[in-house]
């Protein structure tokens, strides 16, 4: 069986501690904050994710970046020339446009490397739970499957992996798009949390709301209840910069689902400049999104 590495980007926003060198690549995405330009490494070489909130707490507005034609193509062309194939599995399409400068540098590379297999996958996920997907595929690599069977796995469950999210930060959420004006100002003054979760078309959209924080969380428990299946064994949790509330959640979780292998990290700077301080996102395998 030929080799092959998997590569995604930093929206996946895996922490070095789950990052396998030998299976994993990961391009970075750009976030430019205070007038300056940085990437967001999984390492935090660049800026670490405790100085980011730090600065958008203090109403930084930041703007975030795609991965370009030219980085995929540095990236994947020495593992080409390595003799390995390469699969791909990368951020929402509907909220970035990393995937279409993939499919650029995949057009480019398959005339320059013919013998060469580039499988390029648009997750339809964000975050952790783009995060979870690649972490699957990870394994099964480890146990040895082809890069064909991996990549029909990620296609055949990728739009089982729900994604839920709540926010306390209303106004970064209005800035990202994620409400309107008037339902962040109502938000605002009625202690209303909203529940965002992704759609099969990989957008993040309101599904419901709650009054208050812990509200949200139960209303998430809820929502979870309604998809969460026997095979549902792991939970990915991501926050930003509140880890107190993502072991609140964590606990939660265990208590109402007995399920034990729940993995917590940090919303990365491209995320959180959309995303806002004090998000709590949840995701998990279920019966449907």
């Amino acid at each position: 069986m030929k080799d092959y590495i998997i590569i995604t980007d930093s929206c996946s926003d895996l922490p070095a501690y789950l990052i396998e060198d030998e299976h994993l690549k990961v391009l970075p995405l750009g976030f430019n904050i205070d007038g300056k330009n940085y990437k967001n490494y999984s390492d935090e070489r660049d800026m670490t994710n405790k100085e980011f909130y730090s600065l958008i707490r203090n109403k930084k507005n930041p703007t975030t970046s795609q991965v370009t034609p030219i980085e995929f193509i540095n990236a994947i062309e020495p593992i080409l020339k390595d003799n390995k194939d390469v699969l791909c599995i990368i951020f929402s399409s509907a909220l970035s446009g990393t995937y279409n400068s993939l499919l650029i540098a995949k057009e480019e590379l398959e005339e320059k490397y013919q013998n060469a297999k580039i499988i390029a996958i648009d997750s339809l996920c964000s975050s952790f739970g783009q995060g979870l997907l690649i972490h699957q595929a990870i394994n099964l690599k480890k146990d040895g499957k082809t890069i064909d069977e991996v990549a029909r796995f990620v296609e055949d469950n990728k739009l089982n992996l729900c994604h839920f999210f709540t926010g306390d930060d209303l106004y970064h959420m209005k800035r990202g798009g994620r409400l309107s004006a008037t339902k962040a100002f109502l938000g605002t003054v009625l202690q209303l949390k909203p529940i965002i979760y992704m759609d099969n078309m990989g957008r993040l959209v309101p599904i419901t709301t709650a009054r208050g924080r812990k509200g949200a969380f139960k209303k998430i428990i809820k929502l979870m209840e309604e998809r969460i299946t026997s095979f549902t064994k792991t939970v990915f949790i991501s926050h930003g910069d509140c880890v107190d509330d993502a072991n609140f959640v964590a606990l939660l979780i265990k208590e109402k689902f007995n399920i034990k292998n729940i993995f917590l990290s940090f919303i990365g700077p491209v995320i959180g400049s959309h995303a806002g301080p004090n998000v709590i996102g949840v995701f998990f395998f279920g019966s449907h999104r």
